[in-house]
């Protein structure tokens, strides 16, 4: 018999748990990224199709703040849109996923709730550029053409 440190003899029977935990992380970070890829794309979308809507409103006199929240207020519509979304798949998958989760109910409010918050947090962060752009736009050439 031979003394062997604990962190040793659990590596083998955790190396399947773990690895399985670093996919879902892997995968989930790229599900991120993939998604604050998209919404940037659609919130640029959306500015570029309203430059000269919000050209004529900056014309107006419409403040830089409205202005950032006209194209924030979209960006966190999708996001709900898409928390929804999301929120109903979690429920109808969450007991298929019920043996990888660990210590977790498979529809714990904490988690979603989290999930939610990042993917919020995510939006505010994938608009950022295109928020930078409709704050940018010169309203008298915008107008002009």
């Amino acid at each position: 018999m031979s003394v062997v440190p604990f962190e040793q003899t659990m590596d083998a029977p955790l190396a399947q748990p773990r690895f399985n935990a670093f996919l879902l992380n892997l995968f989930g970070a790229a599900a991120l990224f993939l998604a604050g890829i998209g919404q940037y794309a659609v919130i640029a979308a959306y500015v570029r199709q309203r430059e000269r809507e919000i050209a004529l409103r900056v014309a107006l006199g419409a403040s830089p703040a409205s202005v950032r929240w006209l194209v924030l207020a979209e960006a966190l519509r999708l996001a709900g849109i898409g928390a929804v979304i999301g929120v109903i798949g979690a429920a109808a998958v969450s007991r298929l996923l019920r043996g990888l989760l660990y210590e977790v109910g498979s529809f714990d409010p904490i988690t979603l709730t989290g999930a939610v918050l990042l993917l919020g947090a995510a939006s505010v962060v994938a608009a950022w550029l295109p928020l930078r752009r409709a704050m940018r736009v010169d309203a008298t050439a915008m107008l002009k053409a």
